[in-house]
C-alpha cells in the first residue's frame, strides 16, 4: 500500500478533515487514516498506486460539475435559487433519481422540514451567503482555481499552497481575515472542492411535518454528524472523529453510525483515537451574514 502524509490537512481543521473524506468520495481507490500524533493529519492511502496522482486522474472537470443535480438550472426542471419551494425540490429530486451526484441535494437540502413560506431547509453546511449566491455556483467558481494536478494537489496536502481571494463553499473560519481591517477572505481551492465531496456522507434529515401553517414552530432538519448540544440557547454542533485504519468510502459510512462522541471510553474499540465539535463564529452585528466553524477538541487520546 502507498501511503502519502498530508500536514496541510490536519483533522482539527473542518474543511480539511472533509476534504480528506472527499478524497474517498472522488477516488473509490483511495482510502484515510489519521496519524496517531498529537494533532492528527490525514493519510492517503491506496493499493499499488500513488493516491495523489490517482486523485489528479479523478478529478472532475467543469462539465462534470455543471451537471449536478444541484444546479440552478436543470434541464426542463424548476429553478433552485436561494429560497427553494418544496413543489420545486421535488420535482428536481424525482427528476434525478438514480444520478450519480443525487447527493447534493439530500446534502444541502430537505423536503422533510418546511419554513413557515413552504420552502425547504437548508443543511448548515450550505449557509446563505452574501449575494445569495447558491452552494453550485459557489462550487463552480472555487473550481476555476485548480490545476488538477498531482504536484497542485500535493502542494495542498503538504500545506504550502498559496491561497486565493474567495468566499469558497461559505463555512470555513480560516477563510476571514482581521476584522480590523477589511482584508478579503481567501481559501485553498482545492480543500474547498474536496471538502464540497465529503459532504456525500452527511445527508440532510427532517421529522416530515409541515410546519408552515402553525405561527409558532421550530426547526426539526438535522445533519449526520451534527447534535444538539445543551446550553443557556439550543444550537446544534458538528462532532467528527480521526482513525487509525485506513478506510474507504463505505467503511467511513459505517463507521459514522457506530461512534458515538459521548461514549469515549470506547472509542478506542472502533478505532477512534481523536475527536472534535464544531464552534460557530459568532458575530459582532445582528444583520451580519457571516458564517464560519472553528473546532474544540472533545478528549484526549
Amino acid at each position: 500500500m502507498v501511503e502519502v502524509i498530508c500536514p496541510g490537512l490536519p483533522a482539527s481543521w473542518l474543511n480539511a478533515w472533509l476534504a480528506a473524506v472527499g478524497t474517498t468520495v472522488l477516488d473509490s481507490r483511495i482510502r484515510l487514516r489519521w496519524t496517531t500524533e498529537r494533532t492528527p493529519t490525514a493519510v492517503l492511502c491506496a493499493d499499488e498506486t500513488d493516491p495523489v496522482a490517482a486523485l489528479a486522474a479523478s478529478w472532475p472537470d467543469q462539465r462534470e460539475l455543471a451537471s449536478m443535480p444541484i444546479a440552478l438550472r436543470w434541464k426542463e426542471t424548476p429553478p433552485l435559487p436561494r429560497k427553494v419551494s418544496v413543489d420545486a425540490f421535488v420535482a428536481r429530486a424525482r427528476a434525478t433519481r438514480g444520478h450519480r451526484h443525487s447527493w447534493t441535494l439530500s446534502s444541502t437540502m430537505t423536503d422533510l422540514d418546511l419554513n413557515q413560506s413552504r420552502e425547504v431547509r437548508h443543511a448548515p453546511f450550505d449557509p446563505g451567503v452574501p449575494r445569495g449566491y447558491v452552494m453550485h455556483h459557489r462550487l463552480m467558481q472555487v473550481h476555476k482555481f485548480v490545476d488538477p494536478s498531482a504536484q497542485r494537489l500535493m502542494d495542498s496536502f503538504a500545506g504550502r499552497a498559496i491561497r486565493v481571494k474567495s468566499n469558497g463553499l461559505g463555512f470555513d473560519l480560516t477563510r476571514m481575515g482581521s476584522q480590523s481591517d477589511e482584508s478579503d477572505p481567501t481559501v485553498d481551492p482545492v480543500v474547498e472542492v474536496l471538502a464540497f465531496f465529503g459532504l456525500a456522507l452527511l445527508p440532510l434529515r427532517g421529522a416530515g411535518i409541515d410546519r408552515s401553517s402553525r405561527t409558532s414552530f421550530y426547526s426539526t432538519a438535522v445533519q449526520r454528524g451534527w447534535r444538539r448540544v445543551p446550553g443557556s440557547k439550543p444550537e446544534q454542533r458538528f462532532m467528527w472523529p480521526a482513525w487509525t485504519s485506513p478506510l474507504n468510502r463505505a467503511a467511513i459510512d459505517a463507521l459514522f453510525d457506530i461512534w458515538d462522541p459521548d461514549r469515549k471510553k470506547v472509542w478506542s474499540q472502533v478505532g477512534v483515537h481523536a475527536a472534535w465539535q464544531s464552534v460557530e463564529f459568532e458575530s459582532r452585528a445582528d444583520r451580519d451574514p457571516t458564517r464560519g466553524f472553528g473546532s474544540e477538541r472533545l478528549a484526549e487520546r
